[in-house]
């Protein structure tokens, strides 16, 4: 591990010698992630994209790229695109990522389960903010707003996300 990893303890996520309170997933940490389990993956994870609101924010990166309004994410295992970002009409199971609420203003996307999505590996591991500290995700890892766009001005893509048990 470096310091340039965001590694989960049992006080938060220590990033670049800072450490920063977080949620995980209702369901716990799980070695055997499963579609609607609720839980946060363990292993090595790796930031792979960045998404933002660009009514709400100002791109935070470069790299990263705005939401609109037909842009979802697909969580049907039965469907080709699953796990990945789709644009509506999308017939299939899926989330909004232009939500009405704040939650995925600025969303840092993880390898988990993608590119190439096993059917039932669980859908995708975002890093977003937090409705309120304890508060517990679907299986992300969310941070308090200004937390979070501290995080993602100091990510680039390949920067590693070390879920483990302590």
């Amino acid at each position: 591990m470096s310091p340039a990893d965001l590694v989960l303890t049992p006080k938060g996520v220590r990033f670049l010698g800072r450490m920063f309170p977080c949620s995980i997933g209702k369901g716990g940490l799980s070695n055997e992630k499963r579609e609607g389990d609720g839980a946060t993956p363990t292993g090595v994870l790796r930031i792979v994209g960045m998404l933002y609101r660009p009514d709400r924010l100002a791109q935070p990166t470069s790299w990263a790229k705005p939401i609109g309004p037909g842009d979802l994410w697909s969580d049907d295992s039965r469907d080709v695109a699953y796990n990945h970002w789709v644009r509506a009409p999308y017939p299939h199971s899926h989330e909004k990522l232009r939500r009405a609420d704040p939650l995925y203003d600025l969303v840092l996307l993880t390898d988990w389960n993608w590119p190439n999505a096993v059917p039932g590996c669980g859908s995708a591991i975002f890093l977003h903010q937090w409705r309120r500290r304890g508060y517990p995700t679907e299986g992300c890892l969310a941070f308090r707003r200004d937390h979070l766009r501290w995080i993602a001005r100091h990510v680039s893509p390949g920067t590693r996300v070390i879920v483990t048990r302590a």
